[in-house]
């Protein structure tokens, strides 16, 4: 078995190659694209092959994957997702799980895993993912990749499957941060000086989720942090606290991506693994009271998030609480132990529609553990130009 075929990061067939341009700020590079954007003359499969079967060939590629192949990155192949990015973990029962090239005998996290397996596991430069509840920045923390999740919008989703049009993002996945930044500048459109972040604020809420080991896993990269870009201060940051965000962004999320997919789930009858079948079971039962409840809690907090994050500022916080989890762990234990905490960090910036970025800056248990930036809308260029400092240019 090649080194290739052990990770497990592409979709099943004949692996889909696209040149890019001769020329272009991205050329002689190569990357991958999750299985839930087009590719045009093929079908896309979104972690599923009832999907698959029951879709045509696209007619044009996605925005994002047009925009590196004419900056003159090439197409090394579609990675696997999980089932209709409806999962964080990278487990999926038709496909098969990734390896977690920084972790072996852990997930690599999903629902981009295979983008994540396919970057960490050097077969590629870089790659595409998509990120809704937290589908790249998961993946990145989990395998030791710097991701990017931008501000809501500003990477067109035209050519990328439906799932929850309010939350969802084109992000990437790279191994060190100027690539990051170089990718980031050819999808967002932006060769605009990045402005300088001035102050750092650490909520409160997010470092009380963690262990007094993970707590003294990212304390350095926390000085190194106040000490390359900017000072910190601690602050209160969800009054109501973050399981009340999270029940919101869940509310949500659900009752959008049963509005994408659940006609398409009730004609064909797909059979899903474990934890995916209970969430679409799940979202196909949000009302609409709860739906116009959640949206005026997310307005408080987009108005909160508005407040403290002024421009200049960015939330210095760890990108989920824990490290990856062991491979075939039980559902039950998945979803309490590992998805309810990490969605208490995810939510904010799928709440506010704000870009954030993980840096692969810690290591807990003898693996990945990530720290995140998060700003204000539009800052997108200021983070990726901070994670650039950090990491040591």
């Amino acid at each position: 078995m090649s080194a290739v075929e052990a990770l497990g990061a592409f979709i099943p067939g004949p692996r889909l190659a696209r040149p890019g341009a001769p020329a272009g700020p991205l050329a002689g590079l190569t990357f991958a694209v999750k299985d839930v954007m087009d590719v045009a003359g093929t079908s896309t499969g979104n972690g599923h092959p009832d999907w698959l079967t029951t879709h045509p060939p696209a007619a044009r590629s996605a925005v994002a994957v047009d925009r590196l192949l004419d900056a003159g990155a090439s197409l090394a192949g579609k990675t696997i997702a999980d089932e209709l990015c409806y999962s964080l973990t990278g487990e999926n029962v038709h496909y098969g799980t990734p390896l977690n090239p920084a972790a072996p005998d852990r997930v690599p996290g999903g629902s981009s895993s295979g983008s994540a397996s396919a970057t960490a596991g050097s077969v590629v430069d870089f790659a595409l993912g998509t990120d809704c509840g937290g589908s790249v920045r998961v993946p990145s923390s989990y395998c030791g990749l710097f991701g990017m999740r931008p501000t809501h919008g500003r990477i067109p989703l035209e050519g990328v499957a439906p799932f929850a049009p309010s939350f969802d993002c084109v992000g990437w996945f790279a191994r060190d941060a100027g690539l990051l930044e170089r990718v980031g500048r050819v999808l967002l459109a932006d060769a605009a000086p990045a402005p300088l972040l001035t102050r750092l604020l650490a909520p409160r809420e997010a470092f009380a989720m963690l262990s007094p080991e993970a707590a003294a896993a990212l304390a350095p990269a926390l000085r190194l942090a106040q000490e390359t870009i900017a000072p910190g201060a601690e602050i209160a940051l969800a009054p109501d606290g973050l399981d009340a965000w999270s029940a919101t962004f869940r509310t949500l999320q659900a009752a959008e991506i049963w509005a994408s997919v659940g006609p398409w789930i009730e004609a064909v009858r797909p059979a899903f693994g474990p934890g995916v079948k209970e969430r679409f079971d799940a979202a196909r039962t949000i009302s609409p009271s709860a739906v116009e409840v959640a949206c005026a809690h997310r307005a408080a907090i987009r108005a909160r998030l508005d407040d403290l994050l002024q421009p200049g500022t960015a939330f210095l916080m760890p990108t989920v609480p824990r490290p990856a989890p062991l491979r075939g762990m039980a559902t039950a234990q998945v979803e309490v132990v590992t998805r309810h905490l990490a969605m208490n960090l995810l939510c904010i910036a799928g709440l506010g529609g704000l870009p954030q970025v993980s840096l692969p800056l810690a290591r807990l248990e003898g693996v990945p553990f990530g720290l995140s930036l998060v700003g204000p809308a539009g800052s997108d260029t200021a983070l990726l130009s901070a994670a650039v400092a950090l990491a040591g240019g």
